[in-house]
């Protein structure tokens, strides 16, 4: 891999076609295939497999919960979305020949299929629809008058703190599609030099720490994406209340229980 931009195998009309896009296709046809098996497949009488599919995704909906608490229902799809779709991405471009089957152009070797994460257009276009995703959520759930009231206000200091909230969602962008991108592509350079050194065991050490960081990414930004969604859905009077829970507990059990 000589370059961080994706290389194109074919040109459609104006289209170029590139080795990213194919694995992107690539990515999306086994999460298709994949949950087309498993709901065709799905017993009242649950299999080994099925258990453990499902006690997966029972795991990662009460993470959700934890975070996210009655709004779960509703951003739990998109953080499982992301999570699957970049877990994918990320192993498989782990899979023999990818970065290594293709053609030369002149002296330049380019492959066929390139990891979908090590293109910095695949990851901030994730960025921008995980931001897209989290201002309609904000929008449906606190309603349009309080989700501008974030960003503009009519009070000067409150007004600044809306700058700086904009700035902050510029910033979140920039840091997700970076440090997946980042992290991916640092991540394929090494594989492919240890294999140019020594092509059978000096890469196995390096490939397991890659499954790791694969993993690893996709939870990050899944989880990041949760977070956002659930802080962005909590209206301030929401936010209000739950902070005077705990105060008003303990105040009922210090006058044993009695309220007033």
């Amino acid at each position: 891999m000589s370059s961080f931009a994706p290389e194109p195998i074919i040109h459609l009309a104006f289209i170029a076609i590139t080795n990213t896009l194919l694995a992107t296709l690539l990515v999306d046809f086994i999460i298709i295939i994949g949950v087309i098996i498993i709901a065709r497949n799905i017993k009242v009488i649950p299999g080994v497999f099925q258990n453990m599919v499902e006690s997966i995704i029972e795991m990662f909906y009460n993470l959700t919960e934890s975070v996210a608490l009655k709004r779960a229902s509703i951003i739990f799809p998109y953080f499982m979305s992301f999570f699957l779709f970049i877990l994918v991405a990320n192993w498989s471009s782990l899979i023999p020949g990818f970065g290594s089957i293709g053609f030369f152009q002149g002296k330049h070797f380019v492959p066929i299929l390139r990891g979908a994460t090590s293109d910095l257009n695949a990851t901030l276009a994730l960025a921008l629809i995980s931001a897209f995703a989290t201002h309609m959520l904000a929008i449906k759930a606190t309603g349009i008058n309080e989700y501008l009231s974030r960003y503009f206000s009519i009070n000067p200091i409150n007004l600044f703190i809306g700058i700086l909230e904009i700035i902050s969602e510029i910033t979140k962008i920039i840091s997700l599609s970076f440090r997946l991108f980042g992290n991916i592509f640092a991540g394929e350079v090494l594989l492919l030099t240890t294999a140019g050194i020594f092509a059978f065991l000096l890469p196995i050490p390096f490939l397991l720490l890659e499954i790791i960081v694969g993993l690893v990414q996709a939870l990050v930004f899944g989880m990041l994406t949760m977070t956002f969604m659930a802080m962005m859905t909590t209206s301030h009077h929401e936010a209000g209340s739950d902070s005077i829970k705990p105060t008003y507990a303990k105040a009922t059990v210090a006058k044993g229980g009695e309220t007033t």
